[in-house]
């Protein structure tokens, strides 16, 4: 997958867009900044977007051909962004937390899905946030973008298990218009979600 993934960040174009994904920005936009962690950042329009709202950004992706492009827009746009190089099975920041992190059209097949959803939900602080948005199975008979096997495409079921260690805020799924870049336009099916991480039960 790194292969495919820097084969395609390779083209000069950003093929995702430079401008932030619409579910991100609203509700990033809802909070009060602090660190937040990007997994599968990709080409870097989110962790840009955050940076340049007053974020501490964290950024990662397997592609190097993805964050060099990153690091270029963040350039572009005079802001700062910590980038790094890793998969999502072997991301282990041992130490950090985070205020908030974003899953945006993170796809993982069934098999590690779970316990990488786990595992990266793991790095946020009490009373942190999540913003997720991901494809659905009903994406399949859209032409706007996303996996083309099944098993790596989600449904508020799915979401609902892997995160119900989470309160959730905002929760839907639903038909929206993607305009995002070449790869991400037009009619998409998409589950979105926002939740918190709750705070310890305080002791009687």
């Amino acid at each position: 997958m790194k292969e495919h993934w820097d084969e395609r960040y390779s083209a000069t174009d950003y093929i995702y867009g430079t401008n932030p994904n619409a579910w991100f920005r609203d509700k990033l936009l809802q909070l009060t900044p602090g660190s937040i962690l990007l997994p599968a950042e990709g080409e870097g329009r989110n962790a840009v977007f955050a940076a340049k709202n007053g974020w501490k950004v964290l950024a990662f992706d397997q592609s190097t051909e993805g964050r060099k492009k990153a690091l270029r827009l963040a350039v572009r746009e005079g802001v700062r962004i910590d980038y790094l190089v890793s998969d999502l099975h072997e991301f282990n920041d041992i130490g950090m937390t985070f205020d908030a992190i974003a899953l945006i059209f993170v796809h993982l097949p069934p098999e590690v899905r779970e316990q990488v959803h786990r595992h990266l939900t793991g790095f946020l602080k009490p009373g942190g946030f999540l913003i997720l948005e991901a494809f659905t199975d009903e994406q399949l008979k859209n032409t706007s973008g996303g996996p083309k096997t099944p098993l790596l495409l989600y449904n508020s079921k799915i979401i609902e298990r892997d995160f119900n260690q989470l309160r959730f805020i905002d929760f839907t799924e639903s038909t929206v218009i993607l305009d995002e870049g070449p790869l991400h336009r037009g009619e998409a099916h998409v589950v979105r979600l926002f939740a918190q991480k709750p705070f310890p039960e305080c002791p009687q």
